[in-house]
């Protein structure tokens, strides 16, 4: 079979197919749309087209033969020809979902933009967590957007008040000097400063914004005796994205930082995405002078919603609800597997 046969060959076959055949050869193939995949494996067939074809031959063989048994005949087949593995129903459907028409575009975008000014009041988990750092280490899981931050600055702010210094940090750079700039305009810009690998500014402010590779490393040098950093008025420190301890080349950053840091501290740890906190907690408190109590909070304050935006500009929802459901496989929004199908039409003409 010649180069251009087999590329043909290819463009015929349907996407979910050629990811199948992309497994173990093309590194993270479930990111490439249709044409760049059959890019991807007509470059990996130059060392070995033999085997890449036989591959192909026993998945359309094995696909073909289900379809070729006879169907019981108290049964109702189904067109086996289908374009597209999305043009088939993803899910099965219950029979509410059957009667229940799939939602529309206009009741997906509902609600969504800012919302009229109202008192802000506390969430009791915020409260329970300010609560227990006048005694514990604590960490912090809860989702996205559920109010994280008002924890770190009001915690902060009790610092302050007592006249102890406060280390917040995160793991990026942009991050750290964006948190800089926000608590600036929070605490004003004298009792803010940063560290970060190339930006030294306001050292001595009580607020003190850096990555948590300079704090471990100033941990480092007052352990040996280099004393940067004011340990005796210490009160308070903030370790946000903590779910970065779970890194397999990161994470001893923030455990040398956790084991490092004065006992006389506060931590505060900040995640939406611990696999396993309430280990942390334990893991802390075993190695730490003082308990760590854990506070969790698994409403999602900004619901999430999903919807698939077409390279033609049309956006749809993604699945046949407005929230995303629950469970494998949800059925998807008929509109998106029409639009999924003709994107993978349109990358096998584009070849």
């Amino acid at each position: 079979m010649t180069t251009d046969e087999f590329e043909q060959l290819l463009v015929q076959q349907p996407v979910s197919r050629l990811h199948r055949l992309a497994q173990g050869r093309v590194h993270r193939h479930f990111r490439l749309g249709k044409r760049r995949l059959i890019e991807a494996l007509l470059q990996h067939s130059t060392e070995n087209r033999a085997g890449l074809e036989s591959d192909l031959a026993l998945l359309m063989r094995d696909d073909v033969a289900p379809k070729s048994r006879p169907a019981a005949p108290h049964r109702k087949t189904e067109a086996s020809a289908a374009p597209s593995p999305f043009a088939a129903s993803r899910g099965a459907l219950t029979d509410g979902e059957r009667s229940e028409p799939p939602t529309d575009l206009t009741a997906f975008l509902a609600g969504i933009g800012v919302p009229p000014p109202q008192p802000f009041v506390a969430d009791p988990w915020q409260d329970d967590a300010l609560e227990s750092l006048k005694a514990t280490d604590v960490i912090v899981s809860v989702p996205t957007g559920s109010g994280k931050t008002y924890v770190a600055v009001e915690a902060t702010r009790r610092a302050i008040d007592a006249d102890r210094t406060v280390i917040y940090t995160s793991p990026l750079k942009a991050l750290s000097n964006t948190k800089f700039t926000e608590f600036a305009k929070i605490f004003g810009r004298d009792r803010v400063g940063i560290l970060t690998g190339d930006r030294r500014d306001n050292p001595q402010a009580p607020l003190l914004i850096m990555t948590t590779e300079i704090l471990r490393n100033l941990l480092y040098d007052a352990a040996g005796g280099e004393i940067d950093l004011r340990l005796d008025t210490l009160g308070l420190v903030i370790l946000d994205e903590s779910q970065y301890i779970a890194d397999p080349e990161r994470g001893v950053v923030w455990e040398e930082t956790i084991i490092f840091c004065p006992g006389q501290a506060r931590l505060l740890l900040l995640s939406a995405s611990i696999g396993n906190p309430q280990d942390i907690a334990d893991w802390l408190t075993s190695i730490r002078p003082t308990t760590c109590r854990l506070v969790q909070h698994h409403r999602r304050s900004v619901p999430l919603r999903a919807g698939y935006l077409h390279p033609n500009g049309k956006l749809v929802p993604l699945f046949r609800t407005i929230g995303i459901p629950k469970g494998p496989n949800p059925p998807l929004h008929p509109e998106a597997k029409r639009l999924f199908a003709q994107y993978e039409d349109d990358s096998g003409r584009t070849r």
